[in-house]
């Protein structure tokens, strides 16, 4: 009721008129009949043209594309399970030839004498020259070479810039490999291999290697360790992973070791799929290859895939190769197949529809007829007619259709009769409400009908619909019905109210709202009779609402009943003339009345569509 809305949506005819339920039940069954006849002659004929051309063909081309894609899944399969195995045995031999080369390093130093105390300054250039001599015949795969005694101190080389102290990742795994040397005998373990690393600034993979050393008498002197880049392996990788087949290396707990998009896919972080799960569900000393399909999560639908890993527990790693089908099935041409298929299928249907369409275009034309002109009434064009031709039942269909939109066409003329004569009652009852409720006082006979117009003179400067100055001209009339409920000694008193009196009197917003709510009609003019006294400055009456809290349609009513009062003669004063007032109302913009309101009766008055002479209240 209170809503800051100025006009609601259009509301229902005021006295709305039930219809009966022939005329619908009629349309609704002619319109089923419409139907089920077009439905039966046209996909009689283009059904059974599409059955004997397309059908067969469409039905052969699906048997044939399942036999291609069974087929393409077998030797997807073959080749995944060949690739893992062989990268498996690659990258095996990989990890024990960097072994070995470690090994023969170590036996060098004991040949010479240099593994007892490596970090002994008359050793130590040796050793140097040792291992810068080793990483540089091995420039391909050890970044980093370092040999250390007991204590952690030694010497070590490197290639180019790469520094081991410098990454925190390697240094940690270093210290963990001297201190698992320390207690190779205590653990039984020959080398010590670390976790998967990434090497910046590339993300380069790579791993830790080493090895304790041991003086002749099998006492532990220190370690001898290796930074190992997996870039070899790496190419291999990538080379494999063409046409949509990608191939990484995992080990049993789903750590990536080596992947080719080393960007998205950091070596040491967590991997996830299908294929890894398995991996670190199988038991580590397990060599096995495995293929599997499964569907993976896409961008915007699942992804069918294929996938195989292989283990190889000598190294506790795992080769993974997963594609996509849809790719595989690019690759082998199944999916250029598949479209040239289906283009001749479409051009297939496309003739026989074509066909069709010529054998049922006689027999379906009444019928097209006979849906336009059943759109047309829809559209409430009542006076068009199908025309009256083909076969007898067809005929027979559209005759009684154009006999059914005759008695529409009839029928809604009477029904808009009825509802203008309803709306001129309604009309006419409202103003008699307005009047008998003027006819109470002498002084303001007529008030409401003059409000009214201002009203609507007001409204049409503010470019209101003319639905909504229909609903503010009710609102006016009735503005204030409310006085029905104040005493007469109130109402009619020819001198000032007391201040008791007056509040019996502004009463009448809230009584005449409670007389008009019941009426469902109305229940868009409530806010310009409850809250037509209301003021901007929130000094109004009934609720102290103030601003755009007003409906504009109370804030019009309120100028304009100010209007009327000043303008007529009272018990309490005299009729100013208009220009008096409209300065007087002005003068109260912006405590009492809205700006654009007064603005819009001023513009009302200086173009002369609003005198006070010789006033005809016409709403």
């Amino acid at each position: 009721m209170r809503d800051a809305a100025t006009f609601a949506a259009p509301a229902a005819p005021f006295l709305p008129l039930k219809l009966g339920v022939d005329m619908p039940e009629a349309v609704s069954t002619t319109w089923q009949r419409l139907r089920k006849g077009r439905v039966r002659i046209l996909w009689l004929v283009l059904g059974a043209l599409l059955l004997v051309s397309a059908l067969p063909i469409g039905l052969y081309h699906r048997q044939v594309l399942q036999l291609s894609q069974d087929k393409l899944g077998d030797n997807e399969r073959v080749q995944q399970s060949d690739l893992t195995r062989s990268l498996a045995q690659e990258i095996q031999l990989f990890e024990l030839n960097q072994t070995q080369q470690l090994f023969s390093e170590r036996q060098i130093l004991t040949l010479t004498g240099l593994i007892d105390n490596v970090e002994d300054p008359a050793s130590e250039p040796k050793v140097t020259r040792l291992l810068e001599d080793f990483v540089d015949s091995n420039r391909d795969t050890f970044l980093y070479l370092t040999a250390v005694d007991k204590n952690g101190k030694g010497t070590s080389a490197s290639q180019g810039n790469f520094r081991a102290d410098q990454d925190p990742f390697v240094a940690k795994e270093l210290q963990r490999a001297f201190q698992n040397c320390m207690q190779s005998d205590q653990l039984h373990i020959v080398k010590f291999r670390s976790e998967p690393l990434a090497l910046a600034p590339n993300n380069e993979p790579a791993f830790v290697l080493a090895v304790p050393l041991k003086d002749l008498t099998g006492d532990y002197t220190g370690m001898l360790a290796a930074v190992v880049s997996l870039e070899p392996i790496l190419h291999r990788l990538r080379d494999a992973s063409v046409r949509g087949r990608m191939v990484f290396v995992v080990d049993h707990s789903g750590h990536i070791v080596a992947h080719p998009d080393t960007k998205n896919f950091v070596p040491g972080a967590e991997a996830s799929g299908k294929l890894v799960d398995q991996i670190r569900a199988l038991p580590r000393d397990l060599r096995n290859t495995e293929t599997i399909r499964f569907r993976e999560k896409g961008t915007k639908h699942p992804v069918e895939m294929i996938g195989t890993y292989s283990t190889f527990p000598e190294v506790n790693w795992a080769v993974v190769a997963e594609r996509s089908l849809d790719d595989a099935r690019t690759d082998a041409g199944v999916t250029e197949l598949n479209r040239q298929a289906l283009a001749f299928v479409t051009v297939v249907v496309l003739v026989a529809i074509l066909f069709g369409y010529f054998f049922a275009v006689g027999i379906s034309g009444p019928i097209r007829g006979l849906a336009a002109s059943t759109r047309a009434i829809s559209r409430g064009e009542f006076h068009q007619r199908s025309p009256v031709r083909g076969a007898s039942e067809i005929s027979e269909l559209a005759e009684n259709f154009n006999k059914m939109a005759s008695d529409i066409e009839e029928y809604i003329e009477k029904l808009k009769e009825a509802a203008e004569e309803n709306r001129e009652l309604f009309i006419g009852s409202i103003r008699m409400l307005a009047a008998a409720i003027d006819e109470k006082d002498p002084y303001t006979r007529g008030h409401s009908g003059r409000v009214a117009k201002y009203s609507g003179l007001i409204g049409r400067e503010l470019g209101l619909s003319a639905e909504e100055l229909d609903k503010l001209r009710v609102a006016a009339l009735l503005h204030d019905v409310g006085k029905i409920g104040v005493e007469d000694r109130v109402l009619k008193k020819p001198g000032a109210l007391t201040p008791e009196e007056f509040d019996l009197m502004k009463q009448h917003t809230v009584k005449g709202a409670n007389i008009m709510r019941p009426v469902s009609q109305l229940k868009e003019m409530l806010p310009g009779i409850e809250l037509h006294h209301e003021h901007i400055d929130g000094r109004g009456y009934p609720y102290g609402l103030q601003g755009q809290q007003i409906p504009l349609m109370a804030r019009i009513i309120g100028v304009a009943d100010t209007l009327d009062a000043m303008t007529t003669n009272r018990p309490y004063q005299s009729a100013m003339d208009i220009e008096f007032a409209l300065n007087r109302i002005k003068s109260l913009t912006g405590s009492k009345f809205d700006a654009v309101v007064v603005n819009a009766l001023e513009s009302a008055i200086n173009s002369g569509k609003l005198r006070l002479s010789a006033v005809e209240v016409t709403v």
